[in-house]
């Protein structure tokens, strides 16, 4: 309750970042703040935390995002019937910092009831809501750990091991500005242009494995102008990077041959034209069953009379990310409910399972030789 009353929407972060610094004080033999808000235009970066343990055992990486959505300012938390909400006109902020809440009860519990453990690093991005910024510019320099888990899903009996690739695309249709009233032959109309591309694309869940979205749309300037630009955002995903690439070429083609077909071919101004923008959001996740990340967190869930469900995921995290800088790294579940939305909610249940299940992946980890 105390981390959710902090302000923290993506690119503000500095707050709950300092407040947490103070609060891992007394555990952490190191902590840094990365310069990941010089790139990303926040007011802060990423904060790094070594928790010391056992030196014959490899390293294990733990982390939770910062940042949240908005509505997400002057949070006010309830708590009742062991359940967390906020008060209904903002979102609660459990996604992500009811993860961070459990490893900071982790770290409390190894302290005070003096478990042997690995060392720790634990990682708390900046925004992770607004396309991952924080982890694509994390000082890896700073992070010893191959291994780890990501705390940024719903179910707290469930494991994610795949999750998809994403390419980020953009449509700039260029046409001819005129006035609309007196001279509307003039011109021609970007808005109109780009429709008939938009009403032949594929959107929605396309198969299993992918999917395809157009998010945003901006466009002209007054009613009585021929709209000279739109713009068209949009987001392609899938398991498979061989679909991922199709899907792309075939909204690029569509695009390309809805603005020739209206190329006037004795008039050689170019126009009207489209530049479109692809780039790769993120990489695939994808961990095998028999991945040690894996077996030693459906181990630790075994331990605790528990059953660990491995799943597929639609949606990418920080683990995509680690997974470009050599860190193979799952995600696990703390309990959040309708995020994104002023129904937000996280039993505290929920919560307590994931810091049991974290101290017994702890314990199994550090028995390793």
């Amino acid at each position: 309750m105390e981390l959710v009353s902090i302000d923290s929407v993506s690119r503000q972060e500095k707050d709950v970042c300092l407040h947490l610094h103070r609060l891992f004080e007394i555990f952490a033999s190191e902590q840094y703040i990365d310069a990941a808000g010089t790139r990303t235009g926040g007011n802060c970066g990423n904060l790094i935390v070594k928790i010391p343990g056992r030196k014959d055992v490899p390293p294990i990486l733990f982390s939770a995002h910062m940042d949240t959505v908005e509505p997400g300012r002057s949070i006010k938390p309830c708590f009742e019937n062991g359940v967390f909400t906020s008060g209904g006109d903002t979102i609660l902020g459990a996604d992500d910092k009811s993860a961070i809440a459990v490893l900071l009860e982790v770290v409390r519990v190894l302290s005070e009831q003096k478990i042997d453990h690995p060392p720790i690093e634990m990682v708390f991005t900046v925004c992770e809501e607004v396309g991952l910024l924080g982890s694509k510019f994390l000082d890896y320099s700073k992070i010893e750990a191959k291994t780890g888990y990501v705390l940024d899903t719903r179910n707290p009996d469930a494991i994610v091991t795949q999750a998809p690739a994403a390419n980020k695309i953009n449509f700039a249709v260029l046409g001819r500005e005129a006035h609309a009233g007196s001279a509307p032959e003039q011109g021609i109309n970007a808005i109109s242009i780009a429709s008939k591309a938009v009403a032949e694309l594929p959107v929605g869940r396309l198969d299993d494995l992918t999917t395809c979205n157009l998010g945003l749309i901006q466009g002209g300037v007054a009613t009585n102008i021929v709209p000279n630009k739109v713009q068209i955002e949009g987001e392609i995903r899938s398991h498979d990077q061989g679909h991922l690439e199709q899907v792309t070429g075939q909204l690029v083609t569509i695009f390309k041959k809805v603005v020739e077909a209206y190329r006037i071919k004795d008039v050689d101004d170019g126009l009207p034209r489209v530049d479109i923008d692809v780039r790769r959001d993120f990489d695939r996740l994808y961990l095998p069953e028999d991945h040690d990340v894996v077996k030693t967190a459906r181990t630790a869930a075994g331990n605790l009379g528990r059953k660990l469900e491995v799943v597929r995921s639609g949606g990418g995290s920080d683990a995509n990310i680690f997974m470009d800088y050599g860190i193979s790294a799952a995600v696990l579940g703390t309990g959040m409910e309708n995020v994104h939305s002023v129904r937000e909610s996280i039993r505290l249940e929920d919560m307590l399972k994931t810091v049991e299940l974290v101290l017994e992946i702890l314990k199994s980890w550090g028995q390793k030789e």
